[in-house]
């Protein structure tokens, strides 16, 4: 009896588990790998840095369970575009899904489809993260290599290219690129005709539990793998996260906090905010959707806060400093917009900042401070998200989920439970399941959920709810004083 293998290609690196049939992880493997920031705002990895990793991560857990795989399912950072030649060789760096150089490409698109239409079709508004703008912008400030293009893929699709030489993509990806109609499930002839953006270099669209090859016969040999290993499309990091800690129906959402944060709640329906201040996607789940909103720089913002330290803190010495600090930390705020910012404000200008700082403020109050500046930013989302989905519990994955002070922030500044689950690997989690049901191990991925495990449910603070509903009251007058002197600067 063989494992089903989760493959996650990340921001800072890949992930690969072996999860056996009952859901146990039985083997585990990373690879950490480069991110560039050539000009301020741009983003790029390089897509052999990945697939090398994974290979070699993925050699290394075959070879702990002995190349017993009964299947593979791929999750990854959302977003990114990945240019291939004819020859399906990589043609410059890809553009990363926290890049921000495309603010001009969005408002050509806006202009393009329109706004109301853009929501209609595709979910949410045109972003400086989503895949389409980044064509544009390939098209006007690099003509010579978008001359060369013949495929262009999202992450964690590069790798399945590199895995089968089949290419395909899942719903919930896709939603991300700014080229699908949501409804159908699939690429919209209506937006390609007006962006000018050929059908042919945007791969299959199969949804996340189905089949889309197998593994190569000789490449499999290289990996110690058996023979014929099905891959699964799998989904986009957020919508497998949620399949990891068993979220596939409404009622019950997910808050993330790793790199970037991200709250998400499923829904029955195809229901869009509409001014597009969180994002509408298909979810992993086939015919469901999710709303989502995203903080860009949620763990990112305390990593580099850690940066200052010197000599520099753990992440563990952090939190033991700012649960040191009072609930609100002295009167103090912080705006994580250190990357700009997405869900809701969408504004790539956005600027970072302490507010009510004084002399009286110790290292503990700006740690905390920081922290619940993120959960803030993140309940900010998640209220709109409430208008339109229900969400009356959540559950925590990321890093977010292994830090007792994140959770209790979370269910403290949310006002609703978040459980612990038994697993905290999420996204690469998610995968295998998906990887399970497209491999007929589980007939679907409401059976695949019932093996999520919670550990421990984290109740709101009752003591604390006012000082934060207070906070996050003044919270939300910050952007709007401040978001002219953040343009300007």
């Amino acid at each position: 009896m063989g494992v089903l293998v989760g493959l996650d290609v990340g921001t800072t690196g890949v992930r690969v588990l072996a999860v056996n049939r009952e859901g146990a992880i039985v083997a585990s493997a990373g690879r950490r790998y480069a991110l560039t920031m050539p000009r301020p705002g741009w983003t790029e990895q390089e897509p052999d840095d990945w697939w090398n990793a994974a290979r070699d991560a993925l050699s290394e857990v075959a070879g702990a369970v002995e190349g017993r795989v009964d299947g593979i399912g791929l999750t990854g950072q959302m977003h990114g575009a990945v240019f291939l030649d004819g020859g399906g060789k990589s043609i410059r760096p890809a553009i990363l899904w926290n890049d921000q150089r495309t603010e001009a490409q969005c408002r050509e698109i806006t202009a393009k489809v329109g706004a109301n239409r853009l929501l209609e079709v595709c979910g949410n508004p045109a972003l400086t993260g989503f895949q389409a703008p980044k064509l544009l912008w390939l098209r006007e400030e690099e003509p010579d290599a978008y001359r060369r293009v013949a495929r262009v893929l999202l992450p964690k699709d590069y790798i399945r290219y590199r895995l089968t030489g089949e290419l395909a993509t899942d719903p919930s990806d896709a939603s991300g690129t700014l080229l699908l109609d949501l409804r159908s499930r699939a690429w919209s002839q209506e937006l390609l005709d007006r962006l000018e953006v050929p059908r042919e270099w945007l791969p299959a669209v199969v949804e996340s539990s189905g089949q889309t090859g197998q593994v190569g016969r000789s490449l499999a040999e290289e990996l110690g793998l058996g023979p014929h290993v099905p891959v699964a499309a799998g989904a986009g990091d957020n919508a497998a996260a949620a399949i990891g800690v068993g979220v596939v129906a409404p009622g019950v959402g997910v808050s993330s906090i790793g790199t970037s944060g991200v709250v998400f709640a499923p829904s029955d329906a195809f229901t869009p905010d509409g001014a597009g201040r969180v994002h509408a996607f298909c979810h992993a789940v086939p015919g469901g959707y999710h709303l989502m909103g995203v903080t860009l720089a949620a763990g990112a913002a305390l990593e580099w806060w850690r940066g200052l330290f010197n000599p520099p803190s753990t992440p563990e010495q952090l939190a033991e400093l700012a649960a040191t600090a009072a609930p609100g930390s002295g009167g103090l705020l912080f705006l994580p917009y250190l990357y700009g910012e997405r869900s809701p404000l969408l504004d790539p200008r956005a600027r970072g900042a302490f507010v009510g700082l004084t002399a009286s403020h110790g290292a503990a109050e700006l740690t905390r401070a920081v922290m619940e500046g993120v959960v803030f930013s993140l309940r900010e989302s998640l209220e709109i998200i409430a208008e339109l989905a229900p969400v009356e519990a959540i559950r925590a994955t990321g890093g977010g989920a292994r830090s007792r002070l994140w959770a209790q922030l979370q269910a403290d500044v949310y006002n609703r439970p978040v459980a612990l689950m038994g697993v905290e690997e999420g996204a690469a989690y998610g995968a295998a399941l998906l990887a399970g049901v497209a491999a007929a191990i589980y007939p679907d991925l409401e059976a695949a959920s019932q093996l999520t495990r919670v550990r421990e449910t984290i109740e709101p603070d009752r003591s604390t709810r006012s000082v934060y509903d207070e906070l996050f009251g003044t919270y939300l007058t910050l952007y709007p004083g401040l978001s002219g002197a953040m343009h300007a600067l």
